[in-house]
């Protein structure tokens, strides 16, 4: 006699799995509409985002407009050898580091303090005037930020003159290559402060104010408050967002640079994307995306260095 059981242990694996496809079934029905809304912003991420990156493997040959990428071909690793053997990378390589540590030293904390600032702050008027004169800037082209930078700071600009009338000399702030570093943390801070303050604020409004109320009674002073209930109680936000700063470590910042560089700060302010732009300019793609390529996979591994060490500090505040 020939035993049933593998046929019935079959048939309920194929109604248990018929079973779950029929609930996902249902349940992607019901959600049909969010589904149709998602699906379009689903296909531009596909098309703009993952679509171009076949385009990567023109980093690894000598590639050519006119040949194009299945004509080009293929020299391995040597445009990387090119490249790290190259001062005029290395020398982009190195302010972009100095850039990257400015933006976590300097630039990173300045929107944590606004935030905690903001939310010791009474006077209710006061916070929002100060929250809606931050935000502007982040709203306005680095085009136009450079603009008024200049006008102010230029050779023959309002700070200048102010300097001319109490006698004083005047400073070529933005043309001098020393001076160019404070420029960027201060310009930055400025056009990114208040919109960066946004996500802190609002972390630090699901704070228990059973919390703050305790820390009155023990007679804490708002620095004390500031330090023990508020810093605690975002740590989990900042550590989300420090992750994903130094996931963009070595982007630091294109748009500002490229239109607060001149050519006597250019020294100083050469980065590794302005270093790419020259080179797509001088139709040296391969060299280009191969210092892109350096780029990203040096933000990948960062990212996973870390988030180890986050989770090793406190797993519940990782990524993953």
């Amino acid at each position: 006699m020939v035993s049933s059981t593998p046929a019935l242990a079959t048939t309920g694996q194929s109604r248990g799995l018929g079973a779950r496809l029929g609930k996902l079934g249902r349940s992607y029905w019901r959600h049909r509409y969010l589904i149709l809304m998602f699906l379009p912003g689903f296909a531009l991420f596909l098309l703009f985002a993952y679509g171009p990156l076949y385009g990567i493997v023109i980093a690894f040959q000598n590639y050519s407009v006119v040949r194009g990428i299945s004509g080009s071909s293929w020299v391995g690793l040597q445009n990387f050898t090119s490249l790290f053997s190259g001062p005029e990378f290395l020398h982009a390589l190195r302010n972009t580091v100095v850039f990257a540590g400015l933006n976590l030293v300097v630039i990173f904390p300045a929107p944590i303090v606004l935030a905690l600032l903001l939310n010791e702050c009474r006077w209710k008027w006061f916070v929002r005037l100060v929250q809606t004169i931050s935000y502007l800037p982040h709203f306005i082209s680095w085009v136009v930020l450079a603009g008024i930078l200049f006008q102010f700071f230029g050779q023959l600009g309002a700070v200048n003159a102010v300097l001319h009338v109490f006698g004083l000399p005047s400073q070529a702030w933005l043309y001098e290559p020393n001076k160019f570093y404070v420029i960027y943390v201060v310009s930055a801070i400025w056009a990114g402060v208040g919109w960066g303050a946004i996500i802190y604020i609002a972390a630090l409004a699901g704070v228990d104010q059973q919390l703050y109320e305790a820390a009155r009674v023990d007679g804490s002073s708002r620095l004390q408050r500031m330090r023990h209930v508020s810093l605690p109680g975002i740590a989990p936000t900042i550590s989300i967002m420090f992750l994903l700063q130094i996931s963009h470590f070595l982007a630091v910042g294109f748009d500002q640079i490229y239109n607060l560089m001149t050519p006597i700060t250019q020294d100083s302010a050469d980065i590794l994307d302005t270093y790419v732009l020259r080179h797509v300019l001088s139709y040296d793609f391969s060299q280009g995306m191969a210092a892109a390529i350096f780029q990203s996979v040096i933000g990948l591994v960062l990212v996973f260095i870390g988030n180890r060490v986050v989770r090793r500090l406190d797993p519940d505040q990782s990524l993953w």
